[in-house]
């Protein structure tokens, strides 16, 4: 579940990423209106970036966007690894369980040594786990 939320959210940054930068980004240079031919009043010309200052976002933008994406790919390895050693782990405990039932118990083990309490002291014995 966290891989996949933590996958999730790195998406939708890179969705927004590409929304608000690239596509803005490459419509503008397609245009090749840049600054001063963009501002609608005279105040608005120093808040709108040149052509070499729109190129340098894009240019940043797409490597935020590939370091999202490889985020999200590693993000979605360590997944497919997580639930890979899971699987393996339940596998050796099931082997194991399996292994141990078709042994039986083991010679002069008592009720004391294999995990049952006596009675009054049920709570000061833990059980073995192998």
């Amino acid at each position: 579940m966290l891989f996949d939320g933590a996958s999730l959210v790195l998406y939708m940054c890179g969705v927004t990423v590409y929304i608000a930068n690239i596509v803005k980004g490459l419509r503008l240079a397609s245009a090749g209106r840049y600054g001063a031919d963009l501002a609608s009043s005279p105040e608005d010309k120093d808040q709108i970036l040149g052509r070499e200052d729109s190129l340098k976002v894009l240019a940043a933008s797409n490597t935020i966007l590939a370091l999202v994406l490889v985020g999200i790919l590693v993000l979605q390895a360590g997944q497919w690894y997580a639930e890979r050693k899971d699987a393996q782990e339940f596998e050796s405990l099931a082997a194991g369980k399996k292994d141990k039932h078709e042994a039986g118990p083991e010679p002069g083990a008592t009720a004391s040594t294999s995990g049952a309490a006596k009675p009054g002291r049920q709570g000061s014995q833990r059980k073995k786990s192998h």
